[in-house]
């Protein structure tokens, strides 16, 4: 277990309040070796850090199906325009 990368994980999500997938391609790692970092390993690590993380991967948890709807917007959005050049 690599604590510096563990705790450097958790430093980004607090600091960019950043998704799981966004904080993995951040490290080069995979998503759920970070989860699992952030959610199990961090714990025992660093409490305080680790209510940081939790609080921010919540509220992401909250907001995913508003991300969701706002990326099929954008998608129709180009296709639309795509058309229109066409």
């Amino acid at each position: 277990m690599s604590v510096g990368r563990i705790v450097k994980e958790a430093e980004y999500i607090i600091e960019n309040n950043a998704t799981v997938r966004e904080t993995a391609a951040f490290v080069g790692i995979g998503k759920s070796t970070v989860h699992k970092d952030v959610t199990e390993k961090l714990e025992r690590i660093d409490a305080d850090l680790f209510k940081k993380v939790r609080s921010v991967l919540d509220k992401n948890l909250k907001e995913r199906h508003i991300r969701g709807g706002l990326a099929t917007k954008k998608h129709y959005a180009m296709l639309e325009k795509k058309v229109k050049l066409s």
